[in-house]
Order: structure tokens, then sequence, then C-alpha cells
């Protein structure tokens, strides 16, 4: 039995410590539990007539949350 409070955790607190102890099924059932109970968002239907636009902005606003949460990268301007 797990000793360890993965309540406390964090979600990447949680998946870390899972795939460093990969044997602790009680980590793995948190990590699980933790996933499936989350609402899922439904973004289009297949039959939903603006299908490609709803998926693309979707597609778009994942890609500017993961660029505003990495630290910025230092561009060097090409000189002549």
């Amino acid at each position: 039995m797990s000793q360890v409070n993965f309540d406390a955790m964090s979600d990447a607190e949680l998946k870390q410590y899972f795939l460093s102890n990969r044997q602790d099924q009680a980590a793995f059932q948190a990590y699980l539990d933790r996933f499936t109970q989350r609402p899922k968002s439904l973004i289009a239907s297949p039959s939903d007539p603006d299908f490609d636009a709803k998926i693309q902005a979707a597609i778009r606003q994942k890609l500017e949350a993961s660029r505003s949460s990495q630290p910025a990268k230092n561009t060097v301007e090409p000189t002549e």
C-alpha cells in the first residue's frame, strides 16, 4: 500500500511520480482516476457544418497556450 498522498500532487507531479514508480499500482490508479473524472469538452460533432473551422480554431488555441507557457526564446536577427 502506498503512503504517498496523490491528492496533494499536481498533475505534473503525479505523472512524474508514476513514471518514476511504474510498479506502484495505486499511483497508476490515481492518475487514471484524475483524468477520467474530468469533463470532456466537445469541440464539434462530425455533422457540424463548421467542423473544419472549429477544429482548426481549437488547434490554434492549443498551440498558442503551449507557446505562452514556454519561456521566450532569444531570437537573433540576421545582419548583413
